[in-house]
């Protein structure tokens, strides 16, 4: 059900500085929803982006520097231009339990670091998953940095929103699934669990792990396998040893 109250945020990427601005104008394959440029942006640099939303036949509004500065959320780079791209795929996780739930989700907990997280979005893309729930507070906004990380797959992955990760984790086990969450201490291996029919993995922060408030709701902690002097992986390593045991498992019915 559509829900008139869904935030700007759970609708749309938001690109900020002139040349990520100039790129989404001039993709075919993105849909940019607005452009807007601060008062003080004139002369050369204004003209250039006016007439390259004007071809795109996209709209293009004047704020305040102060408003571009909110709205782009990096006052220090957004060189008082952004963009709204519409992201075809991204959903509020409460729509996406409400209507036919994906059966394998990733949730995000604490990872701040851009490139984290877009590496995150373009491995789980690549790898077919459901829903990667990407909380509004406590992980990396996705601006530029997280979708140049994920080499543009940002705008088309399958990104479900919600205020944070402690919410998505209580939404989650409400609508059946059971969570899993990463650990290198754990003695059960990620290769080797039998799966319910609804499962969510958590992948946790780059220094601190998961949360208490998701860690509360974890059902099984599983382990990646290392025989190599390796204490752990990097966030990204992790998500994509997960997401194509995944894919493994779906291409091999009689897998566990």
């Amino acid at each position: 059900m559509h829900n008139p109250e869904i935030s700007p945020k759970d609708r749309f990427l938001t690109v900020y500085g002139r040349k990520p601005v100039l790129e989404a104008l001039g993709d075919p394959a993105l849909e940019v929803d607005k452009v807007i440029l601060a008062d003080h942006v004139r002369g050369q640099h204004a003209a250039e982006i006016e007439r390259a939303a004007r071809s795109a036949g996209v709209r293009v509004q004047r704020a305040s520097a102060h408003r571009v500065k909110v709205l782009a959320g990096n006052g220090k780079q957004d060189q008082g231009v952004l963009a709204d791209v519409v992201a075809p795929r991204m959903r509020p996780l409460a729509d996406a339990l409400a209507g036919r739930p994906p059966a394998r989700v990733l949730l995000l907990d604490g990872i701040t670091t851009p490139a984290n997280v877009g590496m995150i979005l373009r491995t789980a893309t690549a790898a077919g998953l459901g829903g990667v729930v990407v909380p509004r507070r406590g992980v990396a906004a996705l601006d530029p940095m997280v979708v140049k990380a994920s080499a543009g797959v940002a705008f088309r992955a399958p990104v479900l929103r919600c205020a944070s990760a402690a919410e998505a984790a209580g939404q989650l086990v409400s609508a059946g699934y059971r969570l899993y969450a990463l650990g290198a201490s754990s003695n059960r291996s990620l290769f080797d669990v039998e799966l319910p029919k609804r499962a969510a993995f958590v992948l946790g922060g780059e220094t601190e792990g998961v949360s208490e408030e998701v860690a509360a709701k974890v059902t099984g902690w599983l382990s990646i396998p290392m025989p190599g002097e390796v204490e752990s992986l990097n966030v990204s390593a992790a998500a994509a040893v997960l997401s194509f045991e995944l894919v493994r498992r779906a291409a091999a019915p009689s897998a566990r």
